[in-house]
C-alpha cells in the first residue's frame, strides 16, 4: 500500500498520444470535415469555383529571371548541364502565360461574383493552396477584393500557403481524400490549367462523378490550354474506340482566353444557379446538400 496519489489521466479528447494513434484515426477524419464546415459556416462560403493546375508554373518576372540566371551560368557548369538548364528555363517562360491568364480568370471572375446580391458568398475561388497556378488564381481572387480559399495538404515538397490565401481561408488537410471532399462538396464550377499528376487526378475524377450522375449539381468545367492538353490527352480517340460517348465531350469546354472562359463559366454559372427557381427559396442553408450518390 502507499499513500501517493494518481495524477489525473488526461481528458480523451486532449489525449494526443492516443489522438495520434490508430484508434484515434476516425477522429482525425472527423475533424477534417467538421472543422472546415464550421469555417465555411462561420465566412458565410455558399459554394466555390475549383482552380486546378500545375505547382510549377511560375509567373511571367519569374520565369524570365530564372532565364536569365540560366543565361549566365555558361562557364559554371558543363555544356550538357547548361542546355538542359536552357530549355528548362525557356519552357518556364513559355508555360508563364497560363500563370497571368489563371491570375486574370480568377479577377473577372471575382469582380462578377463578388457583384451578386446574395447574403452569401457566391462561387468563391479556390484553389489547393499552394505556389504555380494555385496561386495564380488566389492572387487574381485577391486583387478583385473577394474572398479566395485555399485547401493544402502536407506533401514533402511544393505544398506551402500562398500569401494570396484569406487568412481565415486557409486549410490544412493531412487526408488527401478529406480535401478532395471539400473540392467537390462545395464546387459548382471547375477550371482545369495545364499540370500533371495531381491535375489529371482531379480533372478525371470530377468528369467521372458528372459522367455517371452521382453530383447533386451541375457542375460546369473548363480545360483551359488547347495546345497542351490535346497533347496530353486525345478526347477524339477515346471517343473513336467507343470507351466514353461522344455527348461526353460536352461535360467541359476547352478554352485559350480568360475572356472566353469568364464568359462561358458565367454564363453557366447563372443558368444553373442563379437562374430563378434556384433562387426562390428563402433560408438556404451557408453550406448547400452534400453531394450524394444515387440508390
Amino acid at each position: 500500500m502507499t499513500d501517493q496519489k494518481l495524477k489525473p489521466a488526461p481528458l480523451a479528447y486532449q489525449n494526443e498520444p492516443f489522438l495520434n494513434s490508430p484508434d484515434g484515426r476516425i477522429l482525425r477524419l472527423l475533424s477534417e470535415y467538421s472543422e472546415p464546415l464550421s469555417r465555411f459556416r462561420r465566412e458565410q462560403i455558399q459554394d466555390t469555383v475549383v482552380f486546378f493546375g500545375s505547382a510549377r508554373i511560375h509567373s511571367h518576372d519569374n520565369a524570365s529571371g530564372r532565364l536569365t540566371v540560366a543565361r549566365g551560368n555558361g562557364s559554371e557548369v558543363s555544356a550538357a548541364q547548361r542546355a538542359l538548364e536552357m530549355k528548362r528555363a525557356e519552357a518556364a517562360v513559355d508555360m508563364a502565360r497560363y500563370y497571368e491568364d489563371a491570375r486574370r480568370l480568377a479577377r473577372l471572375l471575382t469582380e462578377w461574383s463578388t457583384k451578386i446580391p446574395a447574403k452569401r458568398h457566391r462561387f468563391v475561388v479556390t484553389t489547393g493552396g499552394g505556389p504555380g497556378i494555385m496561386e495564380a488564381a488566389n492572387l487574381g481572387a485577391h486583387e478583385a477584393g473577394g474572398k479566395t480559399i485555399g485547401l493544402n495538404i502536407n506533401l514533402p515538397f511544393e505544398q506551402n500557403p500562398n500569401s494570396y490565401i484569406t487568412p481565415s481561408l486557409n486549410f490544412e488537410f493531412h487526408y488527401f481524400f478529406m480535401r478532395k471532399f471539400w473540392f467537390a462538396y462545395l464546387a459548382k464550377a471547375l477550371v482545369i490549367f495545364p499540370g500533371g499528376f495531381g491535375t489529371l487526378d482531379e480533372l478525371f475524377e470530377i468528369l467521372t462523378l458528372a459522367q455517371t450522375e452521382k453530383l447533386a449539381k451541375k457542375i460546369v468545367v473548363v480545360i483551359y490550354g488547347s495546345s497542351y492538353w490535346k497533347k496530353i490527352i486525345n478526347f477524339d480517340a477515346m471517343v473513336d474506340a467507343g470507351v466514353i460517348s461522344a455527348a461526353d465531350l460536352e461535360l467541359f469546354k476547352m478554352s485559350d482566353s480568360p475572356e472566353e472562359s469568364f464568359e462561358f463559366l458565367k454564363d453557366g454559372l447563372t443558368k444553373y444557379h442563379l437562374a430563378p427557381q434556384q433562387t426562390k427559396r428563402t433560408g438556404e442553408p451557408a453550406v448547400p446538400e452534400i453531394a450524394r450518390t444515387r440508390p
